[in-house]
């Protein structure tokens, strides 16, 4: 059975209602595709539900063919439920037509009611419309239109059905579109909102990061220039700061000159006030010396004699090598003897050889110490930073190899300083030297390196160092002062002679004494032993023969004697022996055979310790080791020694 409508159709209690006119056509012995267009007479009601599944089936499939599967109910009818064994009636009690353009507007059809025994139903006549308006009824599965010969309600109704949800899905489909596309379009609308918005707002960023920077460089640029005022401010107050000091020191110095040149007059007047007073003394000294000679003579030749006999009886135990100067002095003595007498007297007991080197050492300093003199009293200039220079630099001498040479490098050079007259250095380099020898704690033989190399290179500095150093010490010449009571007024004044000095106004004891006296032996010892490669010693190991030689020949034995070549054997003793060899034996034979008896026969208890001493060097022969600090160190923390 097929319907056609021209809007819409609605059932209600199982009577399907349509704005059109219905019309039933039956059609016998016609299928279409495969179901009975026409039910047969004598269907059962089983035949007729067989017959629905089938078409029920046939629908799913054409429905799922069109990707959309179309669900059926089978057990309720529209409206009503349809019972076994029981007739169904279609009733179409009011069909109300309201088109206002159909002329049939009043008429109503009635509804066909079957009967509760029929098995089946038939419709009279299918009414199929040409009207346009049911152009819109579109089926998801393609049924030809045709008259079909009385089908029934549940057919009719299931088709309705069919009609209905395909019209519905279609509807929500064009739905779901139509929203779809309205998203879309709202979603494009809202994505080129969102893109002019980032547009505008990367616009708007850019003008404020322009703004900033340009506020970044303004800062910069004034913190610059506040900086530049400042460094300008600083340099030009510094500026005014070194005026001002320039200008302060400038009126410092001036002012200091000035006091300079007012002290210097002061010092000069005072220094030619003491200088008249000094010759006045001397002139009273020279007299009351002229007077002591004259009175001493007679005792001097007898002295002479006495010395020349003992001198040669040194001699002749003494018989080869180096022994034969010593004998050459004493030779020296009996042949100048007479003018020794004149000057000297008996009171000294010394070579005459040594004696005229010592009196001509003493008169290169005299003269050197008079032409200094004159220097300082013509000039106006001070040298006492030249004078602290030096002392400084001897203050500063070490047993280390470097240390030596660069402090006898630095001396060199402030001796050749030509701010300063070289006779003033040498005279101030002599003095410091001797005066830094006399303490026991400082290194003799680093020492003796240091005046060895200086004066190398300034040779007549050599002369003036001994000259100050025989004043300093009288058993460096070699000479010995004998004490008489015809020639000294009291013991002080001859302690005073052989170089004793005044500690708070009283005479210093024998042990200080005696202490001094063997530092300034150990540095004589050290200088005349030492040698160093290419470099020309002027008082080398034969000024330590000879000096020993006219030691063992005319200086007695005495406490004074004993500590002085004690010092000088302990410095020299080995340098000696590596050169004369058998002949420094000699001279120790002498020293223990004769030396050493006159010392043990004073019975002196001060004298035991060096006469152990002594005795022990020559019989240990402590002479073939190298005394210790004779080789400097190479460094301060190095306790390996090597030789210069």
């Amino acid at each position: 059975m097929l319907f056609s409508r021209r809007s819409s159709f609605q059932t209600s209690n199982g009577v399907a209602s349509e704005h059109s006119r219905y019309r039933f056509k039956y059609r016998t012995n016609n299928r279409v595709d495969g179901v009975a267009a026409e039910p047969e007479p004598d269907w059962s009601f089983d035949d007729l539900v067989s017959e629905l599944n089938d078409l029920e089936t046939k629908l799913a499939n054409a429905t799922s063919s069109a990707e959309r599967s179309i669900p059926f109910e089978k057990s309720r009818t529209r409206g009503r439920e349809i019972e076994k064994g029981r007739p169904f009636i279609l009733r179409a009690d009011e069909y109300e037509m309201e088109d206002s353009e159909s002329e049939d507007d009043d008429h109503v059809d009635k509804a066909l009611v079957v009967a509760g025994s029929a098995k089946r139903f038939t419709c009279d006549e299918l009414y199929l419309s040409d009207s346009d308006d049911d152009s819109d009824i579109v089926s998801g599965f393609e049924v030809r239109p045709c008259l079909m010969d009385e089908l029934g309600e549940v057919e009719g109704a299931l088709f309705e059905l069919a009609q209905e949800h395909q019209l519905r899905v279609k509807d929500e489909i064009r739905n779901k579109i139509s929203a779809l596309e309205t998203a879309l379009v709202n979603e494009t609308q809202n994505s080129a909102s969102s893109l002019l918005r980032v547009e505008k707002y990367k616009e708007t960023r850019q003008e404020l990061d322009k703004k900033f920077d340009t506020q970044y460089q303004r800062r910069i640029a004034e913190a610059l220039d506040n900086h530049l005022t400042a460094v300008q401010r600083d340099r030009e107050l510094k500026s005014q700061i070194e005026e001002r000091k320039i200008r302060s020191d400038a009126a410092y110095e001036e002012a200091k000159r000035k006091a300079a040149f007012e002290k210097l007059q002061q010092e000069k007047a005072r220094a030619e006030a003491e200088a008249k007073v000094r010759a006045a003394e001397e002139a009273k000294r020279e007299a009351e010396r002229k007077a002591a000679m004259e009175a001493r003579k007679q005792a001097a030749i007898e002295a002479e004699k006495k010395a020349v006999k003992e001198a040669s009886e040194t001699s002749k135990r003494v018989t080869s090598g180096g022994t034969q100067q010593a004998v050459g002095d004493s030779t020296d003595t009996s042949n100048l003897s007479n003018a020794e007498n004149k000057e000297y007297g008996n009171l000294y007991r010394a070579a005459p050889s040594a004696l005229n080197l010592e009196q001509g050492r003493l008169q290169k300093f005299k003269e050197l110490c008079e032409r200094n003199q004159m220097i300082r009293s013509s000039s106006n200039k001070d040298y006492t930073r030249h004078e602290g220079n030096i002392s400084r630099n001897i203050r500063q001498i070490r047993g280390v190899r470097d240390n030596v040479r660069s402090k006898a490098s630095e001396l060199i050079k402030l001796l050749n300083d030509p701010q300063c007259p070289q006779s003033v250095s040498v005279e101030i380099f002599a003095k410091k030297v001797v005066s830094y020898c006399e303490n026991p704690g400082n290194a003799p033989f680093a020492s003796a390196y240091v005046i060895v190399l200086v004066t190398s290179q300034i040779p007549h500095a050599m002369d003036i160092l001994l000259a100050e150093l025989h004043m300093a010490c009288l058993y460096t010449v070699p000479k010995h002062l004998l004490y008489k009571k015809s020639a000294f007024q009291s013991k002080e004044a001859y302690f005073r002679s052989i170089g004793y000095r005044e500690v708070d106004g009283k005479l210093e004891s024998t042990e200080d004494y005696l202490k001094r006296l063997e530092s300034y032996m150990k540095v004589y010892g050290a200088l005349v032993q030492t040698e160093t490669t290419n470099v020309q010693n002027f008082h080398g190991l034969p000024e330590g023969w000879a000096w020993l030689a006219r030691f063992l020949n005319t200086l007695p034995a005495n406490h004074y004697t004993a500590v002085s070549l004690n010092a000088f054997l302990q410095m020299a003793g080995f340098a000696l022996f590596k050169r004369y060899k058998s002949q420094f034996l000699k001279m120790l034979n002498v020293i223990s055979e004769n030396f050493l008896v006159d010392l043990k026969s004073r019975n002196i208890p001060e004298l035991t310790k060096t006469i152990t001493e002594i005795q022990t060097y020559i019989e240990d022969k402590k002479f073939l080791q190298e005394p210790e600090g004779k080789s400097l160190q190479s460094n301060l923390l190095s306790n390996v020694y090597v030789n210069y």
